[in-house]
């Protein structure tokens, strides 16, 4: 039996955060020291999107998805305000706090260290992540907050609608261009991927197990042999960004702190504003974690991929949305415990 501390969480849990920081350093040099491995894996994609990271990501989806009860789905719309919450903040709020937040740091603040024309690619990639939601990772933290799984599903699902239609304009206007291109392939793969798959497979084998065995077997027992798949997952899958990304990384580390910094900020401001807006309107806390999470995060791999195919692999814009995906889980995992510490607030 694994071993527990006094907060009822186990040693893997406990040190999550150690863990992530492991991951990013043994990534960062299997790119550098073993790049057959990451070249070997970028192989494996379609339509930019990674099949291993695909997997990877079901193993960490999976077991929320068989939280999810079809009925409690519908009944989710029956409650607005955490669907409201989700949809103003990611939408009209977040995509212009991130450029403004981003263009006083990286055009003003840090205009002696980083030359214009450079700050204006950063600038890009900034804005290309405050563009995207999250889609895929938004499970692991609604996971470790003990989120309301058939809610977040519900709030995901409206998100990735308006990713559909919305997403390019924004990100057009922001960058001050009309002829954005969109990589809708990739935009339509990581959807279908990342919520329709492991939704369908945790709706049918919730299905097939409550048929054979019961509801009591499949809480009390088939879903806590998952326990530890979704952090597994997410280490797993840090090991491989890390290791298609090492060598950018490795080149410019003074530049990723100054990119870093604003992603931060935004990233924080953002949780705040949508998880004291929920406490305002006295949401209970497995509606208003997810839905801060949401905008707090950022669909990373439809940044990544939008910036690659915008601007270049080497670009700067591409690095900033790197730099995204570094900062983001030590970020979200603070803010992970932070949601945890303040369940109160919600009672």
């Amino acid at each position: 039996m694994k071993k527990q501390n006094n907060d009822g969480m186990g040693i893997f849990e406990k040190y999550l955060s150690l863990w992530v920081i492991l991951c990013i350093f043994a990534g960062i040099l299997i790119g550098k020291y073993f790049s057959i491995i990451p070249s070997t894996l970028s192989k494996w994609e379609y339509a930019n999107v990674s099949i291993p990271i695909a997997i990877l990501i079901w193993l960490m989806i999976y077991p929320m998805m068989l939280k999810v009860d079809f009925k409690s789905i519908i009944n989710a719309t029956k409650n607005p305000k955490g669907l409201t919450i989700t949809t103003v903040i990611n939408w009209i709020i977040k995509p212009f706090t991130m450029y403004l937040i981003a263009s006083l740091f990286l055009k003003i603040i840090f205009k002696n260290f980083i030359d214009n024309e450079l700050a204006n690619q950063y600038l890009a990639g900034a804005i290309l992540l405050g563009a995207a939601p999250c889609t895929a990772m938004v499970f692991v933290w609604s996971y470790l907050t003990k989120g309301n799984a058939s809610y977040t599903v519900v709030q995901v699902a409206i998100n990735d609608l308006i990713i559909l239609f919305a997403f390019s304009p924004i990100v057009a206007f922001l960058l001050g261009v009309s002829n954005i291109q969109v990589p809708y392939s990739t935009l339509f793969l990581s959807v279908f991927l990342f919520v329709v798959i492991p939704l369908l497979f945790g709706i049918i084998s919730r299905n097939y197990i409550i048929k054979t065995k019961g509801k009591n077997y499949l809480e009390e027992v088939f879903i806590k042999k998952f326990n530890s798949t979704t952090i597994i997952g997410l280490l797993l899958t840090l090991i491989i960004i890390f290791s298609f990304q090492g060598n950018i990384i490795l080149n410019n580390p003074l530049h990723i702190l100054l990119i870093a910094i604003p992603l931060i900020i935004q990233t924080f401001f953002i949780f705040f504003i949508a998880y004291f807006w929920a406490k305002k309107w006295k949401l209970s806390h497995d509606i208003a974690s997810p839905a801060a999470m949401i905008g707090a995060s950022n669909f990373f791999e439809l940044a990544v991929a939008v910036a690659i195919s915008l601007f270049g692999l080497q670009s700067g814009a591409t690095l900033a949305t790197v730099v995204g995906v570094l900062v983001e889980v030590p970020v979200m995992l603070t803010l992970v415990k932070l949601s945890n510490r303040t369940v109160s607030w919600f009672e």
